[in-house]
């Protein structure tokens, strides 16, 4: 019992220092730069060793860190088989639990110095993309295709699920939604991993919990169900009218609102202006028109809700041809170099987490009789 201030939540509450990101109302940062400077000048790679190593790469050493990623891909045949006989109607963020957690058992990196802790986060970077493109490949009665080398990150993602080159646009648009992914301090998923970290077991445990903590719609999935929100409405004017209908009655609307951002979530713009041009050029503007019909009432009445990323992500994923069983599942493709950062961070100066709880139970009491009890 404590006489402390409970916080639902631990909203506002400091649970740890990290030098991994920071995410504030200004700016969000990835180990001190600027997501507006990241994005659209720096590939997924790039981001990758930035939140493993401190440093953006130069050329030679991001050269190799893509062969190193290209080296770790291919699932053990023990992996390919169990996602084979998982039901069909298993959502693929239970699919992405369950092999990443047995793949562990297959783990190519030995030890646990820093060195092993970045190669091994490097192997999980390749699995976790190896892991949904089998299972997409499966599910569409195909078999899994092998990584090529020599592509990008995202490129080399989308190769392995429709088992032929990604035209330049879905390539650079992929790229970019993981590295607006990447990263994103002290979120449920992140905690649960440096919770995880913290009691010394493993990197794959951690991971493994951050999939399960992320596939909860109150954190991952908000992406997916936007989508399903847009393709609800015929035209504009059916979402305009849901729209001023939910507002009345004071509900929540999917896509906006965030924990920490109050004034606007600095990868949604970078991301909508990118979904507005592939749009454009596919020709679907209705569906931009629905997205407005909904987003404008939200930002302009009294009190703002702005929209976070996934509101434009879920239109972004949708118009690259992606089914919504992917949408999380890329998520963790992209978060999997954060969440290993942080493991990496809490291993490296670790104290267990013990929180206080306040107890709001009975009194103590006497222990009836089994004869005395109702």
């Amino acid at each position: 019992m404590t006489d402390e201030i409970a916080k639902p939540g631990l909203e506002g509450v400091i649970a740890g220092d990290t030098a991994v990101c920071c995410v504030d109302q200004g700016e969000l940062l990835y180990r001190g730069y600027s997501i507006s400077d990241l994005a659209g000048n720096v590939c997924f790679e790039e981001v990758a060793h930035l939140l493993l190593y401190g440093e953006l790469p130069a050329k030679a050493r991001l050269d190799s860190f893509r062969r190193e990623v290209e080296s770790y891909h291919g699932l053990p045949a023990a992996v390919v088989e169990t996602i084979r006989a998982m039901p069909e109607a298993v959502p693929m963020m239970d699919v992405l639990r369950t092999a990443v957690s047995m793949a562990g058992h297959f783990d190519p990196v030995k030890g646990n110095t820093l060195d092993d802790l970045r190669r091994r986060s490097v192997w999980l970077m390749a699995l976790t993309a190896d892991v949904v493109a089998a299972r997409y490949r499966l599910k569409n009665g195909k078999e899994p295709v092998a990584a090529r080398p020599g592509m990008g990150h995202a490129e080399r993602l989308l190769h392995m699920c429709h088992g032929r080159p990604a035209d330049a646009t879905s390539a650079r648009l992929l790229d970019l939604t993981l590295v607006l992914y990447a990263e994103h301090e002290f979120n449920a998923s992140t905690f649960t991993d440096r919770v995880i970290a913290s009691t010394e077991s493993d990197m794959v445990s951690a991971v493994v919990g951050a999939i399960g903590a992320l596939k909860g719609p109150l954190h991952g999935g908000a992406n997916e169900k936007a989508m399903e929100l847009l393709s609800r409405f015929r035209d504009a004017a059916e979402a305009s009218a849901w729209i001023a209908d939910t507002l009345a009655r004071k509900q929540k609307v999917v896509g906006f609102g965030h924990r920490v951002y109050k004034h606007g979530d600095h990868r949604a713009h970078i991301l909508e202006t990118q979904m507005r041009q592939l749009a454009a050029e596919k020709g679907r503007q209705d569906l931009v028109a629905i997205y407005d019909a909904i987003k404008n009432p939200m930002v302009t009445k009294e009190k703002p809700i702005y929209p976070n990323v996934d509101y434009p992500c879920g239109l972004t994923y949708y118009l690259l041809g992606l089914p919504l069983d992917l949408y999380t599942p890329l998520f963790v493709c992209s978060r999997i170099t954060g969440w290993c950062a942080h493991y990496i961070e809490q291993s490296q100066n670790n104290r267990i987490y013990r929180p206080l709880s306040r107890y709001t139970g009975p009194a103590r009491r006497p222990v009836p009789p089994i004869t005395a009890r109702a």
